[in-house]
């Protein structure tokens, strides 16, 4: 995939009502320029995939060591679907990828039973959340969320190497450039207890990651975001890790609209700690 080729991509990205903008193709391009890929047809770009490799935290000064790699934007033309397309290009994100020990994804239902030939098992369960923020988020006095300023972002690229398993630090900085008013923190006795990121997108805004210690910090950071974006129509991706977590999204107006797993090929030797990630990026990221 060529920068040229990025209209394509959106134009896929609409025909199947995905909500990525320009500026996560050019995010994709700038992460793994050679590991992108496109299918062609009568020199019509008709499908898409993309990946994405996360390192150790300090690989930048040591010899390159990837934690884990990813796979996403799986996108086919809806006119070419049922040709192979799509298997043909997994088979080329997974070339690209090697021999790297663990490849990880986020599968919709019938995706599954696709990843689950090429080997691929699941880890957890993820759902994609939705609501237009209404009277029932609310801040509170109480809640100690504040917006995320640029000094907070070396404590909170440390506990989400911890929590996520591996380096995203550019990812998130391109976050908070991106969209600072979805950008919040909890901070208490010194460390960051929890933080929140979003981006815009065509259909909807995107909130997340939401990485927090606990269910009542991440709650409280939801909270506190949204509380400013009334009548705005969001989507979350949310982990199913704890129940009570999908009955407080509830409680302020989320509605699921469909399901995500998460599966991995290889060994899964870091996998972070899912029960402390809230709400993921996007499958597309992770």
């Amino acid at each position: 995939m060529l920068r040229a080729d990025i209209a394509a991509g959106l134009g896929l990205c609409r025909g199947s009502r995905w909500n990525q903008l320009s500026r996560d193709w050019e995010c994709f391009l700038r992460l793994s320029p050679r590991g992108c890929r496109v299918a062609v047809k009568n020199d019509q770009v008709v499908g898409t995939v993309t990946t994405v490799s996360y390192q150790s935290r300090f690989s930048q000064s040591l010899l390159i060591q990837n934690r884990f790699s990813w796979i996403g934007m799986v996108l086919v033309d809806p006119a070419e679907r049922g040709q192979g397309i799509g298997s043909q290009l997994l088979r080329e994100a997974m070339e690209v990828l090697g021999d790297q020990t663990t490849i990880r994804l986020d599968a919709t239902p019938a995706g599954r039973e696709v990843y689950l030939k090429l080997g691929f098992v699941d880890e957890y369960r993820l759902s994609r959340m939705e609501t237009v923020v209404g009277d029932r988020v609310t801040r509170g006095d109480d809640n100690p969320a504040r917006p995320m300023a640029e000094a907070d972002l070396p404590q909170v690229f440390e506990m989400d190497h911890q929590v996520f398993g591996a380096d995203r630090d550019v990812i998130l900085k391109w976050m908070f450039d991106g969209a600072p008013e979805y950008s919040w923190v909890i901070v208490r006795d010194g460390e960051v207890a929890g933080y929140t990121f979003g981006r815009h997108g065509f259909n909807s805004e995107h909130l997340g990651p939401v990485i927090a210690k606990d269910r009542e910090t991440a709650a409280r950071l939801v909270m506190a975001c949204l509380s400013a974006q009334m009548g705005r129509h969001f989507i979350l991706d949310a982990s199913r890790h704890d129940p009570e977590w999908t009955r407080r999204l509830e409680s302020i107006g989320f509605k699921e609209q469909r399901p995500f797993i998460r599966m991995f090929r290889g060994e899964n030797r870091y996998p972070g700690s899912p029960e402390k990630q809230f709400a993921i990026l996007g499958p597309e990221f992770g």
